[in-house]
């Protein structure tokens, strides 16, 4: 048992974890302790919390939020559900592990504090010649307390990681999720019945590596693991929970439930794209050229143009070839804009 430190007393009465990780931006020392159903807590650092239930379990699952700090609907869920489990009045039936990504951003209603944590994972965190930050060292810290709740858990158990976001820009699509890139394996048409579940109908499919937190999970682990965007980012108290509602429920569910039932897949029920191209900001010279309020899934007609990169101009090469992400104040050499089609169920699919 690790040394009891002063903050303990307080988690334990008010199961207030997000204030405790807010108020501890980069470091907070480790601790653990028993809830009265027997759930085994652990603090890991700050934004960094595991719950490992008394029973066994055959589901390892880590929800994050917070990546990005200004997207507050995902941290009051998780919010939400870490009191609920140190009050008792949520009891676990499979382990888990909720991390707050970049407490310091959240503090100042910022995507980041100095770079995009978002893009520092799968290693890219430490890259030769490049200066160390906060947020590097943070997305190493991250990616190893990953590692070590998964080593930890039965070689059996499923694994499953949500990366919990909300955009931008408003969307023609509200929800949608990131299915990282699988290396040749099958996409699963269970995974799809879950996100369903959790009000999510539309699936973005990746063709390639990505720096992102799921991706990592994904690659390194073998996880089930989404980028999942929830709708819009808004400031704290100005989110409609309501919204939030069958994802906080299907949630629940996972982590508190053996087995949970999903309705019969019917592919009906989704809107897939697939990723056509990625746009990267060379320039500083760089801009879009629809409105600042151009959603997510907005398509273009061929040959409309898209984006100046310098003298480089984009132009939409198929009809109907639709945005996403668009960021033009990306630093240079990012992802300014991600370009996507419509896809198919097919043979693809487990």
């Amino acid at each position: 048992m690790l040394a009891k430190p002063d903050y303990l007393n307080e988690l334990k009465n008010t199961g207030d974890f997000l204030t405790l990780s807010r108020n501890n931006e980069w470091h907070l020392e480790a601790s653990e302790f028993a809830l009265e159903n027997g759930t085994r807590v652990t603090i890991h650092d700050t934004g960094v919390i595991e719950f490992q239930p008394r029973v066994t379990t055959t589901k390892d699952v880590v929800l994050s939020s917070a990546v990005h700090g200004n997207e507050t609907a995902p941290i009051e869920i998780c919010d939400s559900l870490i009191k609920q489990i140190i009050s008792g009045e949520l009891e676990l039936a499979q382990r888990v592990l909720f991390i707050y990504g970049n407490p310091k951003s959240i503090n100042i209603g910022l995507r980041f504090v100095e770079e995009n944590l978002n893009r520092l994972f799968n290693g890219h965190h430490t890259v030769d010649g490049t200066p160390m930050n906060d947020e590097r060292v943070r997305a190493a810290k991250l990616e190893q307390y990953v590692s070590d709740f998964f080593d930890r858990g039965n070689a059996q158990s499923a694994r499953f990681h949500y990366d919990l976001h909300t955009a931008i820009r408003g969307s023609k699509n509200e929800k949608f999720a990131v299915y990282p890139f699988l290396h040749g394996k099958p996409w699963k048409k269970s995974q799809l019945q879950f996100l369903l579940s959790c009000g999510v109908n539309t699936v973005l499919m990746m063709k390639s590596p990505a720096t992102t937190f799921s991706y990592y999970s994904s690659f390194v682990h073998g996880a089930d693991s989404f980028t999942v965007e929830l709708g819009q980012v808004k400031p704290f108290g100005e989110n409609d929970m309501t919204r939030f509602a069958k994802t906080k429920q299907t949630l629940t569910a996972l982590i508190s439930q053996n087995e949970v039932e999903y309705p019969q897949f019917n592919a009906k029920d989704f809107e897939l794209f697939s990723v056509h191209r990625t746009i990267n900001r060379t320039q500083e010279d760089f801009s879009f050229t629809f409105s600042d309020d151009a959603e997510n899934f907005t398509g273009f007609a061929k040959g409309e143009l898209l984006a100046k990169d310098g003298d480089t101009s984009y132009v939409a090469d198929v009809e109907g070839e639709a945005i996403i992400f668009p960021n033009a104040k990306v630093a240079l050499g990012q992802r300014a804009l991600l370009t996507v089609v419509p896809m198919q169920i097919d043979s693809n699919f487990v």
